[in-house]
């Protein structure tokens, strides 16, 4: 007998009730007058994920409660069609993450879930207990099972729901992107809930939380792990799937995309969910004539639109001519406001200030860092007037060695490229110029340079980014040793000192703000090093 299921990939936000209701609603509506017997909505979808220390108030609890019962009344017309969404649970002074399945206005039975995560950016110990018990119900002949999330990286919830009965494997997830995560989750989704002998659907929130992206990316398997269809990436999807009994027919879908595409449509997913979900009518981007500043001007059009994104160049007595004209090259190719404001008067004024205290005394970083402030300032006074938010430039390259100013290009309120390495940020700023060509050239095949001293480049100061980056990824996000990094082919002198930067400029992390997260290691959630150690390795 033919099973209709339906997926709603949706963009929940947390907290909001009642918006999130609505949008299961529509979607349960949708899916009824498609025919579906079961709309699957991802985790926590009432209450958006995650809800961190929100956790922790019993009125929160409450405003979830009542959402259900409305939510209840809202499908009680819809007949036959059994609509499971995600909640938080408060039952006998416990809290637990967990999935109801709504039939006619009527709670069928609710799941909670198994397994906690409680390393990289998840806290779930924190908040919830664990369950034990399996769910199964029954619909036409066929035994369905749900598990959440990470309920099936391990084998163990997945041979439950199967002991049970279970056949398909209804899995409601909260799942945040890295790169390459959506071959994990094949991959684990094989190992452990086909090798129950089930089938499965996978429905995965979509849209930007703070730091973090949901890229969606659901999917269908059979029970051999073929793929029967996958749901678009970075965008709030609804596809239907029939089943022949426990079989899922399979249907077309795109194909994979490249990494820089889909890390460039996470940028734009987390940039336009911060603002809009935050509410900030624009956002002023300082623009420096590079390929940093270039990227994020890109991505904030792309996700806002050129009328919501406002670009100041702040020259100074060492910018450079072509930094100038590549800038206002730029902006004329995308359309947004742009503005010049001239930062030398407010350098010298500084500089007459501060002689009696520097005489004697050999210019250095200290006036380099003078320039980046005023230029904080400057951006920061206009965000105070209008209402914007400040995007930040910097890339994680520059975030992990401390070549980054507190107070200056550290200012702001969002840090678009805080995850991307600068050898990634040139390969982005590529994929966007095939898109439509943006980005001039000649910021491409520049050498970088924060222009705060005559003729400087960043290679003044860092081994080129060819060096820094891999040697970067391994310390920061793979847990290398100095050692082992060594082994793999890097200068030893290389690797101490990058090594030694990354650790002594914690301090400057901790007072960053917060940023996209692409990798499966950034820093923030994923990075917790104390500032005071004595360890050394």
């Amino acid at each position: 007998m033919t099973i209709k299921v339906a997926i709603a990939q949706i963009n929940c936000t947390v907290g909001d009730f009642s918006g999130n209701r609505i949008r299961i609603a529509e979607m349960a509506r949708r899916a009824a007058a498609a025919g579906a017997d079961i709309l699957l909505t991802p985790e926590l979808s009432i209450s958006g994920y995650p809800p961190e220390d929100l956790l922790l108030r019993n009125a929160f609890f409450d405003l979830t409660q009542q959402t259900l019962d409305e939510l209840a009344a809202e499908l009680a017309s819809l007949k036959g069609l059994h609509v499971i969404v995600g909640h938080p649970l408060l039952r006998g002074g416990q809290r637990y993450n967990a999935a109801s399945v709504i039939v006619e206005g009527k709670l069928l039975g609710t799941y909670c879930k198994h397994k906690l995560p409680n390393y990289m950016v998840f806290d779930e110990v924190r908040y919830f207990a664990s369950a034990e018990e399996p769910f199964v119900f029954e619909l036409k002949g066929t035994k369905f099972g749900l598990n959440i999330c990470e309920d099936c990286w391990f084998p163990e919830s997945p041979q439950a729901a199967r002991a049970a009965g279970a056949e398909v494997l209804l899995i409601l997830n909260g799942s945040p992107y890295h790169m390459h995560k959506q071959h994990v989750r094949y991959d684990m989704m094989r190992e452990n809930v086909l090798a129950a002998g089930m089938s499965l659907v996978y429905a995965n929130l979509v849209g930007g939380q703070d730091e973090l992206v949901f890229d969606g990316n659901s999917f269908v398997m059979n029970r051999r792990g073929e793929l029967c269809l996958q749901l678009r990436h970075c965008e709030e999807d609804w596809r239907m799937v029939e089943f022949d009994g426990a079989e899922p027919r399979k249907q077309p879908f795109e194909g994979d995309h490249s990494i820089e595409a889909m890390v460039y449509q996470a940028l734009v997913v987390g940039v336009r969910d911060y603002i809009g979900k935050n509410g900030f009518p624009s956002v002023i981007i300082g623009l420096s004539g590079g390929v940093d500043s270039a990227l994020t001007l890109a991505v904030a059009v792309d996700a806002l639109g050129a009328d919501k994104v406002r670009a100041v160049m702040m020259p100074s007595p060492y910018t450079a001519d072509i930094s100038l004209a590549d800038s206002r090259d730029m902006v004329r190719r995308v359309g947004v406001r742009y503005d010049e404001i001239p930062i030398n008067p407010c350098f010298t004024a500084f500089k007459n200030i501060l002689s009696k205290e520097f005489a004697g005394l050999d210019e250095d970083t200290t006036e380099e860092n003078i320039q980046a402030r005023i230029r904080g300032t400057i951006l920061m006074a206009l965000s105070n007037k209008h209402g914007s938010i400040v995007l930040t430039t910097g890339n994680k390259s520059e975030m992990a060695v401390g070549y980054c100013t507190l107070y200056g290009d550290m200012a702001g309120g969002f840090a678009v490229i805080k995850d991307i390495a600068k050898t990634l940020v040139y390969r982005l700023c590529h994929y966007r110029n095939t898109v439509s060509n943006i980005i001039p050239t000649r910021i491409l095949t520049r050498a970088p340079s924060a222009e705060l001293k005559p003729d400087q480049t960043d290679q003044d100061s860092l081994p080129p980014y060819e060096v820094l980056d891999p040697i970067m990824q391994l310390y920061m996000e793979e847990n290398k040793s100095a050692a082992e990094i060594v082994a793999a082919g890097y200068a030893a002198a290389d690797v101490q000192r990058i090594t030694h930067l990354i650790r002594i400029n914690e301090y400057k992390r901790r007072q960053a703000p917060i940023g996209i997260r692409v990798t499966h290691r950034a820093f923030g959630r994923d990075w917790r090093y104390p500032i005071t150690s004595k360890y050394r390795e």
